[in-house]
C-alpha cells in the first residue's frame, strides 16, 4: 500500500516554484556555552542528534515521487541513499559575525529551493557569531509540517537542559516504487472508482489538466472568489511579481514591555504586536513615498486563534503544543499604515481586528486544495499559479503569530537564546512576518523578497521605534 500525500500536502508541494518560498523554519541563536553535561554542541554531536530524532518523524527520510501524467497525488517513499551528511550541514560567518552577518547569510539559503530529488528538509549549523555564540537554522518544506507533523526545530529542542536518553534506531528503507509502479497502482485504484480516475486524467494534474482548469471551481468556490475580489485589498508594492531571492531580518522587544503597554492601552498583547507592524509597514512606506492619505491602510491575513491570547501571564504560559501547526482558519483585517497618532493607530487596531476576527466576511477557511473532496489536487502546477493568482486580491501581507508562548528550550543541553520562525514566502507575495513569544522575548522575523525590499534590514530599527513610540513615558513626556 502506497503512502499518498494528503490533498493539503500534495498542494503545497505543487506550490513549490520559481517564485515561491515554501519552506518555513526556525533560526534558533544558541548561549555561547562551552560545555555541557554532554559535552556542549558542535557539528558531530548535532548530526548524530538529528539522526536520532528523526526516526520519529518518518518524512524526514522520505522523497516525494509524482504519478506519471497525474494519474494520482505523489506518494511518500523511503529514501534509499539517504545521507544525514547532506540534510545537516555547517556554514561559518565572517568578521565581525554580526546580525548583519547572520541575516546576510540566513537570506541567501533561503533563496535557494530544496532538492526535490532528496528528503525535503535542511539544517545549517552556523558559527563564527561575534560573542561566541552559534546558530542553527531549519528549513522543512511546508508539505512536510502538516496532519501534526513536527517542524524540524520541533524535533531538536528540549523543554529540560538534561537531554533524554537515546533510542537506537535500526533503519532500513523500504524498496522504492518505480514509476511504472506507481502507475500501475494509480490504475488501479482508478478501476476501483472509475469515476475518479476520469477525473484525474481530464481534469487531475496530468497534461490534460489545463483543458478544463478554467470550470471546475464549484459553485460555493467561485462565489467566495468574486466576493473576495469584490473587497481586494489595496494597491502595494507587497503584491508586486516576485523573485527568487530573499532577504531576512529579525527584531526582539521585551515580552514585559508590551503587556505593559497593552495594559496602559487596555488592550491585548496581539494588538501591541500588530501596532507595532503598523508603524513598521508606515516607516518603510514612507522610505520611499513623501506623503501618506490618512486613511492608507495595509491589508493583513491573521490566525483566527490569536484573537484568544490575552492576559498578563501569557509569557509565563508553557507550550505543550507545537508552535508549528496546521494553517488553521483566519481573518483579514486592515492596518492604518496613514494614521500618524501611535494612540490612535493602537486603537483602531485593536477595533478593527476584535471586529473582523468576528465577522463571517472577513474569515477564512484553512488554505486547502481546489475540489478536496476527490481526493486529488486538480491540474497540478496550474491549480497552483491559479491559486496564487487570485488570492493575491485578497490581502497584502501574511503575518504569523505562534499560537502560544514558548518557554525555555535548550538543545542538546545547551540553552537557546533566541527563537525566530521562518514563514514560507508564496508567489506575489514581497513579504511575510512572523511573531512568536520566547521566554520575556517577542521575536519578529521578516522574510521579503529581495528585489521588492532591497532595504528589508531597515525593518529592525522601524520596529523598535515602532514600539518606542507606544510607550506611555512617550506620552507623559509629550513626545
Amino acid at each position: 500500500m502506497v503512502n499518498r500525500l494528503t490533498p493539503r500536502e500534495a498542494m503545497y508541494y505543487f506550490l513549490d516554484e520559481g517564485s515561491s518560498t515554501v519552506h518555513i523554519g526556525m533560526l534558533i541563536i544558541i548561549e555561547p556555552t562551552a560545555e555541557s553535561g554532554d559535552g556542549g554542541l558542535d557539528y558531530q554531536s548535532l548530526v548524530a542528534l538529528t539522526e536520532g530524532r528523526i526516526q520519529f518523524a518518518p518524512h524526514y527520510r522520505q522523497v516525494v515521487k509524482p504519478v506519471v501524467f497525474g494519474l494520482a497525488r505523489p506518494v511518500w517513499a523511503d529514501d534509499p541513499d539517504f545521507d544525514i551528511n547532506f540534510h545537516v550541514r555547517r556554514a561559518g560567518l565572517p568578521r565581525p559575525g554580526g546580525a548583519e552577518q547572520l541575516q546576510d547569510l540566513i537570506g541567501r539559503v533561503l533563496s535557494r529551493p530544496l532538492d526535490l530529488e532528496r528528503p525535503l528538509w535542511e539544517m545549517y549549523l552556523i558559527e563564527g557569531l561575534a560573542d561566541g555564540a552559534m546558530a542553527v537554522l531549519t528549513k522543512t518544506h511546508r508539505c512536510l509540517v502538516d496532519a501534526g507533523s513536527p517542524e524540524l526545530s520541533e524535533v531538536l529542542l528540549d523543554a529540560e537542559p538534561t537531554l533524554a536518553a537515546s533510542v537506537e534506531d535500526i533503519w532500513m528503507p523500504k524498496r522504492s516504487p518505480s514509476s511504472v509502479q506507481l502507475a500501475v497502482d494509480a490504475i488501479a485504484e482508478g478501476l476501483a472508482r472509475p469515476g475518479e480516475l476520469v477525473e484525474n486524467l481530464v481534469g487531475g494534474n496530468g497534461p490534460l489538466g489545463g483543458l478544463r482548469s478554467l470550470v471546475r471551481a464549484s459553485v460555493s468556490q467561485v462565489t467566495e472568489v468574486l466576493s473576495q475580489l469584490a473587497d481586494s485589498a489595496p494597491d502595494s508594492p507587497l503584491n508586486r511579481a516576485t523573485t527568487a531571492t530573499r532577504t531576512f531580518a529579525v527584531a526582539s522587544i521585551s515580552a514585559s514591555e508590551v503587556v505593559r503597554v497593552a495594559a496602559h492601552y487596555r488592550c491585548t498583547r496581539g494588538d501591541v504586536e500588530l501596532a507595532i507592524i503598523t508603524g513598521v509597514l508606515r516607516r518603510w512606506m514612507l522610505s520611499f513615498t513623501y506623503t501618506l492619505a490618512a486613511g492608507d491602510s495595509v491589508r493583513v491575513v491573521l490566525p483566527l486563534g490569536d484573537r484568544a491570547i490575552v492576559g498578563e501571564d501569557d509569557a509565563d504560559v508553557d507550550c505543550n503544543t507545537g508552535w508549528f501547526g496546521e494553517d488553521g482558519p483566519g481573518f483579514v483585517t486592515d492596518l492604518p499604515v496613514g494614521e500618524a497618532n501611535p494612540a490612535v493607530v493602537i486603537a483602531q487596531v485593536a477595533g478593527l481586528a476584535e471586529r473582523n476576527a468576528h465577522t463571517a466576511s472577513r474569515q477564512a477557511g484553512r488554505t486547502g486544495p481546489l475540489l478536496p473532496e476527490l481526493g486529488f489536487v486538480p491540474f497540478g502546477e496550474l491549480a497552483a499559479r491559479l491559486f496564487t493568482s487570485w488570492n493575491s486580491h485578497t490581502y497584502n501581507l501574511p503575518i504569523e503569530v505562534a499560537a502560544e508562548p514558548i518557554s525555555q528550550r535548550w538543545l542538546r543541553g545547551v540553552p537557546v537564546r533566541g527563537m525566530f520562525g521562518v514563514p514560507a514566502l508564496l508567489a506575489n507575495r514581497a513579504l511575510a512576518i512572523t511573531v512568536l513569544t520566547y521566554t520575556d522575548r517577542v521575536e519578529f522575523a521578516f522574510l521579503g523578497d529581495r528585489g521588492v525590499l532591497d532595504d528589508l534590514p531597515a525593518m529592525v530599527d522601524y520596529t523598535h521605534d515602532a514600539f518606542d513610540e507606544l510607550r506611555p513615558e512617550r506620552d507623559a513626556d509629550g513626545g
